[in-house]
């Protein structure tokens, strides 16, 4: 694992990669800072953290479309099997470089709070609470990236579903409300979304017939507790929209109080699309 992390470290400050990342997080904040602490004269930085939470939507699919799309369209990924190491090893290593990556212009982010303080009242909890919540939410963001990344060999395509997945989850507060808030259209949305995880599955693990079965067994569950009470199906859409949201959890945040569930839920992220990651390559490598 120490291996993969040094060499995808390598190839990073070799390359643009690096420094276009990092350049653009802290271009994207100090616009932030500028407008809210210094021309508005708020001492709220977790405002600025707020602000800049939308630079996600562009960086991480940038940083994340070739970690694994480029090895597997210059067929370098057949190296990293015949190494004495596991799949697992092989994502971990991959995703702690780009972490690394991650917490360099971070880590200089972090003064700003400090710098702020000498010329004014800055509430330091609050900021430095907000940077840590920024840090994880970036770090769930960027194991999704790797997951997309994992699914194909087109970098182009890896980053332009990155972009879609991250925009809607952005937005998907404000989409809610546009959404079907009805029984019936809950629960549609409901089958809809079990299809789509049963073609997840179906590709993972290139078993047609475990996927038809989850997909038969959860599709009868949820069919037959709307038939039950359809009543705990009303507004079940956008309480969803709202839950899956990483964005939405970070405001908690940024409003001054420091969401353990919100942390939890960041790191159940993170573990949950790593596994998705190793399963992926787990499958290409078998086959």
């Amino acid at each position: 694992m120490t291996a993969v992390l040094k060499h995808e470290l390598r190839s990073y400050f070799h390359s643009l990669t690096a420094y276009v990342f990092g350049a653009f997080l802290l271009a994207f904040v100090g616009i932030g800072a500028m407008m809210y602490n210094i021309q508005a004269a708020v001492s709220n930085f977790e405002y600025v953290l707020d602000f800049g939470s939308l630079v996600f939507v562009v960086i991480v699919p940038i940083l994340t479309m070739r970690v694994i799309a480029e090895e597997r369209k210059q067929k370098t990924d057949q190296l990293l099997y015949s190494l004495p190491i596991t799949t697992s090893q092989v994502i971990l290593g991959k995703y702690l470089a780009l972490l690394i990556l991650y917490l360099i212009p971070l880590a200089i982010i972090s003064i700003y709070p400090l710098i702020f303080a000498q010329f004014g009242d800055v509430y330091l909890l609050t900021s430095y609470g907000s940077i840590l919540a920024f840090f994880i939410m970036g770090a769930a963001l960027i194991a999704v990236g790797v997951f997309i990344s994992s699914l194909t060999d087109n970098q182009g395509l890896a980053a332009g579903i990155g972009i879609a997945v991250i925009l809607l989850n952005y937005y998907s507060v404000s989409l809610s409300e546009y959404v079907s808030s009805t029984a019936i259209g809950s629960m549609i949305a409901l089958l809809v979304i079990i299809l789509l995880f049963g073609l997840i599955i179906r590709y993972l693990t290139k078993n047609g017939n475990l996927a038809y079965w989850v997909c038969f067994a959860l599709m009868a569950i949820t069919i037959v507790l709307y038939f039950i009470d359809s009543t705990k199906f009303e507004g079940l859409l956008p309480q969803i929209m709202t839950k899956l949201s990483l964005f939405e959890r970070f405001t908690v945040f940024v409003n001054g109080v420091f969401d353990m569930t919100a942390i939890v839920y960041y790191i159940s992220v993170i573990v949950f699309f790593l596994f998705l990651s190793v399963q992926s390559l787990e499958k290409r490598r078998y086959n």
